[in-house]
């Protein structure tokens, strides 16, 4: 199942793959990659044996990892003062959406005379970078869920304001992606569940969005596929290595597809993860039938013409039961109670889901008291 793609970027896919990064840091000459990843991904051997194949080709390679599930502002920081002191010339970023995001966010602001927060995913931000100052970038991801490897964005907290903040620039588009299974094949099930359905709500909520990209819309339908498909056989069996390349097929799919936009889900995912430090794929795989319910009424239609290519029957209702049953069988909990959320802060949940970027592509443009609504229907099980 090798292959090498060029879309949305240069891709390496299969078994073993990882060992051409070496050879990938070359081709774009880098010659002192920092790899950036977190504390649990940079413990395990595949980091050493990154370490180890940079060092046998003559690279001056560093691991940096101090580095949060919800990578924050000060995070990215270090890592840039340790990009700077070690004089490197490009950034591997490794692992799940935190290292990923944070290795591209490092790269990206590290020889800027403009801040990070700068570059806000807002108007025309990004043009106060200097594209020529950014370095490459390799991506290698050990989960299948962000599709950040592919994205050119990354989530980073703002501490100070207590808020997710998508930072955006062209250029942190990874100039090369490996995906090898064999480096997702140690994900616990519980992780490999909720990452998998942080893929299918990014296809999921492409494919509702409102705007008109009918590409993006066809990688969405054949990634929520894949998700169906695949995602019960990875939790199931970790090791089974065609399961988990299709799942990293699904997630760079996901994260190609929301070009068209996302949606309440993550307008929501974003707020809740930023104040109560949750994982992002669990909160958006709890949100999604709440989300689904909501939009129900503008959706019915797309969601039966979806439901008719997966072969779940026709409607909302069957659609929606499926979420249900796959959420079920994979041990997704069914409330934001389950993973230790409350009701007490929802109202100031539900103006920062407005004001979140994600809502403006949400098929009905929701105020504060509805999201707030959603989120504690949410919270108690609701549907």
């Amino acid at each position: 199942m090798n292959a090498n793609w060029h879309y949305p970027t240069a891709m390496r896919v299969g078994v073993g793959r990882i060992a051409e990064i070496a050879e990938v840091c070359a081709l774009h000459k880098i010659t002192a990659p920092l790899l950036v990843t977190d504390p649990g991904v940079a413990a395990l051997p595949m980091v050493r044996n990154v370490v180890d194949i940079c060092t046998a080709a003559g690279l001056g390679i560093q691991v940096f990892s101090d580095i949060k599930p919800n990578p924050t502002g000060a995070n990215v920081e270090r890592g840039i003062a340790v990009y700077k002191k070690g004089k490197h010339d490009g950034v591997i970023a490794f692992g799940g959406g935190s290292g990923i995001d944070a290795g591209k966010a490092i790269a990206v602001a590290a020889e800027q005379q403009c801040s990070m927060w700068d570059l806000e995913d807002i108007g025309d931000n990004w043009l106060r970078a200097e594209a020529s100052k950014i370095p490459p970038i390799i991506a290698v991801p050990t989960t299948a869920g962000t599709g950040s490897e592919v994205g050119r964005a990354a989530v980073i907290v703002n501490q100070q304001q207590h808020r997710k903040v998508i930072i955006f620039h062209p250029r942190m588009s990874p100039d090369c992606v490996i995906l090898d299974p064999e480096l997702t094949i140690g994900l616990p099930a519980q992780l490999t569940a909720a990452t998998g359905m942080d893929a299918l709500s990014h296809s999921l909520e492409a494919f509702c969005s409102p705007l008109f990209h009918p590409m993006a819309e066809g990688i969405a339908i054949e990634g929520i596929r894949l998700v169906k498909e695949y995602l019960p056989i990875a939790v199931a069996n970790g090791s089974n290595i065609a399961a988990r390349t299709q799942m990293l097929a699904a997630s760079s799919m996901g994260a190609t597809a929301f070009q068209k936009g996302l949606g309440a889900m993550h307008a929501l995912a974003h707020p809740l993860g930023a104040r109560y430090d949750a994982h992002h794929g669990t909160l958006n795989a709890v949100l999604m039938p709440y989300v689904l319910i909501a939009n129900r009424d503008v959706i019915k239609q797309p969601i039966t013409r979806l439901g008719r290519y997966l072969d779940i029957g026709s409607g909302f209702e069957p659609f929606l039961d499926w979420v249900l049953e796959l959420r079920e069988s994979i041990n997704i909990p069914n409330t934001l109670q389950d993973i230790g959320i409350d009701d007490n802060r929802l109202d100031e949940i539900g103006e920062m889901a407005v004001a979140d970027p994600s809502a403006a592509t949400n098929p009905i443009d929701h105020n504060a008291d509805t999201y707030a609504k959603i989120a504690a229907n949410a919270v108690h099980g609701r549907l």
